[in-house]
């Protein structure tokens, strides 16, 4: 029985490889891309439709979004930027969509795609794997906030220009007055900028991991129960995990909002 649950657990928490570069993560990219596109095309499709009469339900709930993002963006970033707001926007309902599909059945994707690999192609369906929570993927994440850190250069550097930015690299946070202070103080400014920089993305990277790996781990040890006890422990685990889902798409929103806010203005 150990070895059936243990078996269980390994093979859902196996990622769909293809076998370039080291073992590309087929479902991590296709289920993002796909919510990333569905993102798209609802809030197009409902710009496209809009009204200033009474609006729909959809248009009502969408424009809710928008509205909590702008007001978010407006209290945390205090230049001007056209980018700010719909990278706000995109980044909270892309993370949301991808934390979201958590809810799913654990079940329920990854033995469609054992039948269909079966039916098919012939694939033994123990051989066929499949992860649905793109955000319990690392990859995916380091991805998103190694984005965020070049974000953060570019803004620096288009607030201040490359060689303000190159001198508030080293000469912040340790500030002098004469320039052989300024050139001692340089390697430890230096030295605090990096961490401070390199930082960024990992903290953003590990805690939207880490969080979306945790849940999804619970899911599956709450499958393994009998049925009557999944019931009883995964719906209210499933109400709870509808705050984790939402608080982390929010927070990996505001961080990246605040960390683009220092990043244009003096130290």
């Amino acid at each position: 029985m150990a070895q059936d649950a243990t078996s269980y657990i390994q093979h859902h928490l196996t990622f769909a490889k293809a076998d370039v570069y080291g073992g590309f993560h087929l479902d991590t990219f296709g289920f993002s891309l796909v919510l990333g596109l569905l993102f798209v095309g609802v809030f197009a499709y409902v710009a496209r439709k809009a009204t200033s009469g009474v609006p729909g339900r959809l248009q009502n709930f969408v424009e809710l979004i928008v509205e909590m993002v702008d007001g978010q963006v407006k209290d945390t970033f205090h230049a001007k930027s056209k980018v700010i707001g719909p990278l706000a926007l995109t980044i909270f309902c892309w993370v949301f969509l991808m934390n979201a599909m958590d809810f799913l059945p654990v079940d329920l994707l990854p033995s469609l795609a054992q039948w269909i690999g079966f039916t098919f192609f012939g694939a033994d369906p123990h051989h066929v794997y499949l992860r649905v929570v793109p955000t319990a993927d690392v990859n995916l994440t380091f991805a998103m906030s190694l984005t965020v850190m070049l974000m953060i250069i570019g803004f620096s550097i288009a607030s201040k220009g490359l060689f303000g930015w190159i001198k508030e690299i080293f000469t912040a946070p340790f500030h002098a007055e004469s320039p052989l202070m300024i050139i001692l103080l340089a390697p430890a400014n230096f030295a605090m900028q990096m961490v401070e920089l390199i930082a960024k993305p990992i903290s953003l990277a590990l805690r939207l991991f880490g969080n979306m790996y945790a849940g999804e781990l619970i899911f599956i040890l709450i499958a393994l129960l009998p049925w009557w006890v999944n019931w009883v422990l995964g719906t209210p685990w499933a109400i709870f995990h509808i705050l984790v889902v939402t608080l982390q798409a929010f927070v990996f929103m505001m961080l990246t909002i605040v960390y683009l806010s220092l990043a244009v203005e003096d130290h």
